[in-house]
């Protein structure tokens, strides 16, 4: 729990029908053995230590105290277990019969949570065994495990904290809860609950598995908070129903785990709470309230670092699958391209000039000017592709560049700055000799300068072609590609440039399109203002400031979660151990802190530019940073590892 993580287990045991003693032993077995696996949240299902199916014999004595003689027995299995434990039972109070979870930690019963809503209808007839719970919490006495003078908390309101781990607070709801119109989590959530448990009977009909996921996971989204489903399966009587145990464990939005359908057993999800709890702290719009009626419980785990089991994508800003990847693929295009079309339209610029570099930024940002031409059914010849060559450029580059401006219509200029920059060197006094960061500069600031000329004698508009990644490192000359009308690579990292035109390769008619674009895929990342060697680049970007794959996971990380960087580090380790060594991680980490933090000054005055994702760098919106802010405790965390 280290980080925030917390390993939870929504557990089926195969049970019998009215027989709370082998369910007490089967509930402790895989109870233990979840504890084992690391749990520390555990969540059996409604009723499961009578079987949710007893129908009338809910109404017998006996069976009700053989089910708090079987909870005493669970209760005192955990004594020695790490975890705190969701398991249903029926409970007696007042002369009522209530559906209960009773919330179990280190050999003692935190309090018992009544079921709200009781459904009635259909194949439901609960309101025949049980009253419904209300929202004042009070207590109920049991004698035994309780935590002072007998009795134990008894209510809906309440919530479950732990003192260990403070951004891990606890409530429950019952089956039936989450399906009506205002679930009791709503206000579990406001009053600061981050994980939601259910324990649940929900019997199979057709349909029903992918409606009951959705609204798990629309749930998990609205509240912001993780939510552990756990179902009846078999062992229930399937006089009439059948169960098939269908576990889920969501994170805002998110299923982590889901269990197959019709197999006991328990599902394993690892929750972060510490993302959870910094995504509402974003979010002003998540409203928190202090609620009269609430109670809180606390309870204790031991402090130690979670196993994680759960996915980390080494490529967070790309979906897994193809179809997701090629539709995430296409709305990008399409936002890129609608913000450059508004742009053209206000300014009534009825030309658009693009440097071409033959690099995979530049393709981007002229495959996506064109669509807006085409939007504004505009010729494409009114757009105006310029290779500007000079000391670093290789024919591969050259070559390429040309042949995307001609099979895409593009209006193609050639213009030689060689002459240029040897003038201003002459100008300024550097030896052309001497390969510094002024020698790289110049090219690019010239470059620039020629571009804005061309954008003036058309009565045009520069396009930006600089990507976010690039922006975040601040692997930019300043006033030079920095600079443009309109950036419409800004909002997309490079790990997803490289996806876009892929794409684009990938559906194109013209297979010699598609040739001139995989090649360009194929060339190292580079801004070639070095001199060549043996014809190839000499100067890649990945070798000077590291793997683009590894800066866009940080980048994903710091600014969408504001993780710490002992965290980015243990989640980048998990998603590239096969990719990297642990010391080159940390060192580019360390890289990207230092360069993040120290060119903030040049993210301060950017372009405007299309927001695509959930990240973006603009100053006037997603990241309002101070120029001159030090990164120091960031990095001196790093030391530590």
């Amino acid at each position: 729990m280290k980080h925030g993580f917390v390993k939870t287990a929504a557990v089926t045991p195969r049970i019998r029908v009215a027989q709370p003693e082998y369910n007490a032993g089967e509930i402790i077995r895989l109870m233990k053995e979840a504890a084992g696996r690391g749990a520390k949240l555990i969540v059996f299902p409604e009723l499961c230590i009578t079987g949710y199916t007893c129908g009338d014999l809910f109404l017998q004595e006996s069976l009700l105290k053989s089910a708090r003689e079987a909870l005493f027995q669970i209760m005192e299995s955990t004594r020695e277990l790490d975890a705190l434990v969701f398991v249903g039972l029926p409970w007696e109070k007042e002369g009522k019969l209530y559906n209960v979870a009773a919330a179990l930690n280190r050999g003692e019963i935190l309090g018992m949570v009544p079921k709200t809503n009781l459904p009635n209808y259909g194949e439901f007839y609960e309101l025949r065994y049980f009253a419904p719970g209300n929202q004042e919490t009070d207590s109920v006495w049991i004698g035994q495990g309780a935590l002072e003078g007998g009795y134990v908390l008894f209510g809906t309101d309440m919530v479950f904290a732990c003192a260990e781990l403070p951004e891990l607070v606890v409530a429950a709801e019952i089956c039936e809860d989450l399906w009506v119109p205002e679930p009791p989590s709503v206000r579990h959530t406001q009053t600061g609950a981050t994980v939601i448990v259910n324990c649940s009977a929900s019997d199979e009909t057709v349909g029903k598995e992918h409606y009951r996921e959705e609204l798990l996971r629309s749930q998990s989204a609205r509240l912001v908070c993780g939510y552990v489903y756990a179902n009846a399966g078999e062992g229930e009587s399937t006089q009439d129903l059948v169960f098939g145990g269908q576990n889920l464990i969501a994170e805002n939005g998110v299923i982590l785990s889901r269990s197959r359908r019709f197999e006991n057993g328990i599902t394993y999800g690892d929750l972060d709470v510490c993302r959870l709890s910094g995504e509402r702290r974003r979010m002003n719009t998540i409203k928190s309230k202090s609620n009269e009626t609430y109670t809180e419980a606390g309870f204790h785990l031991n402090l130690e670092e979670t196993v994680l089991e759960r996915q980390v994508n080494p490529h967070p800003f790309i979906p897994d699958g193809r179809e997701e990847r090629e539709q995430r693929c296409e709305e990008i295009f399409s936002i890129q391209a609608m913000g450059l079309k508004k742009r053209l339209e206000h300014t009534g610029c009825w030309s658009a000039v693009a440097g071409i570099s033959g690099g995979l930024d530049s393709t981007l940002a002229l495959l996506v000017t064109a669509r807006a031409f085409d939007l504004l059914s505009l010729p494409r010849e009114q757009i105006i592709g310029v290779t500007m060559p000079c000391f670093g450029t290789t024919d591969r580059t050259y070559e390429n560049a040309c042949k995307l401006t001609k099979k895409l219509g593009v209006t193609l200029r050639e213009i030689d700055i060689r002459e240029s920059v040897m003038a201003h060197f002459w100008d300024i006094g550097q030896d052309p000799e001497n390969h510094d960061i002024t020698y790289e500069n110049a090219q690019a600031r010239e470059r620039t300068q020629v571009l804005m000329g061309i954008a003036n004698q058309n009565g045009g508009l520069v396009v930006g072609t600089g990507d976010m990644s690039e922006l975040a490192l601040g692997w930019a000359t300043y006033n030079g590609d920095h600079m443009s009308m309109y950036g419409v690579n800004s909002g997309v990292p490079k790990t997803l440039v490289r996806h876009l035109v892929y794409g684009y390769a990938d559906t194109c008619e013209d297979p010699e399109l598609s040739e001139v674009l995989l090649d360009i895929l194929d060339t190292p990342v580079s801004p070639e203002l070095l001199p060549p060697k043996d014809g190839g680049i000499s100067q890649k970007t990945e070798d000077l400031v590291g793997p683009y794959e590894l800066h866009d996971f940080f980048l994903y990380y710091v600014l969408r979660f504001g993780f710490s960087p002992s965290k980015i580090y243990r989640l980048a380790k998990a998603a590239f151990a096969r990719t990297y060594e642990d010391e080159v991680i940390l060192k580019w980490l360390r890289t990207f802190y230092q360069r993040f933090f120290a060119q903030q000054f040049k993210r301060s005055c950017l372009p405007d530019g299309p927001k695509v994702g959930s990240v973006a760098v603009s100053p006037r919106g997603d990241l309002r940073m101070p120029s001159d802010a030090c990164s120091d405790i960031w990095l001196k965390e790093l030391e530590q590892l």
